[in-house]
């Protein structure tokens, strides 16, 4: 495929999610939280477990919010929007989490946000892998699931503190462009906060 037919593609799969979009705005989304507490705020709680289940469940605003679960989707059909409605167009997961071969991810969303469109962008935009799946389970469950290597793409605790902390991907959340409620606080809290969480024995909420 040349450059010429690459651009006209993207443009038209670019109006495409623009026209759909203003047909969704109207979809009634709960109400989403709009803060993320420091780590320090927790340093009161002495108890080190009861210290570190605060901790994730304050990370669970980040990690419950539509922006993360959206591209956790326990279907090969991702979702979007801040009420989680399932993508249009109805693409699949795909080899790599990049979408099936008529229709890659990355056809449609490019490096950046594209806001007059409503497109998302990303140098890696991609689905999560199955195993990875957060749709539809509780913050206990995803909990114990990001700790299990099997699960996790093979990350140890470390590589998960510098996932969250500092991965790009991750960091789209906060700045997740026109139409989207971003994610809670800051990339830079979020991470101190898992690191937190981490050193206090990373324990899991039922």
């Amino acid at each position: 495929m040349n450059t010429m037919m690459l651009t006209g593609t993207r443009a038209l799969g670019m109006s495409m999610i623009a026209m759909t979009m203003m047909l969704l705005d109207a979809r009634a989304a709960p109400a989403l939280p709009r803060e993320l507490k420091p780590a320090s705020d927790f340093d009161a709680i002495k108890n080190k477990r009861a210290r570190s289940l605060a901790l994730f469940e304050e990370a669970g605003k980040v990690i419950l919010h539509p922006r993360c679960v959206n591209c956790h989707p326990k279907t090969e059909r991702p979702l979007q929007g801040d009420d989680m409605h399932i993508h249009e167009p109805p693409v699949q997961r795909g080899a790599g989490g990049m979408g099936m071969p008529a229709m890659r991810c990355l056809t449609c969303h490019g490096a950046a946000n594209y806001d007059p469109g409503r497109v998302s962008g990303n140098p890696r935009w991609l689905l999560a892998p199955a195993e990875m799946a957060w749709e539809g389970r509780t913050l206990g469950q995803i909990c114990r699931q990001i700790k299990e290597p099997t699960r996790n793409g093979g990350k140890s605790m470390e590589d998960l503190v510098e996932h969250m902390a500092h991965d790009q991907l991750v960091g789209w959340g906060w700045n997740p462009g026109v139409g989207r409620t971003p994610v809670p606080g800051t990339q830079e809290e979020f991470g101190k906060i898992i690191r937190a969480w981490v050193d206090t024995g990373a324990h899991c909420p039922k």
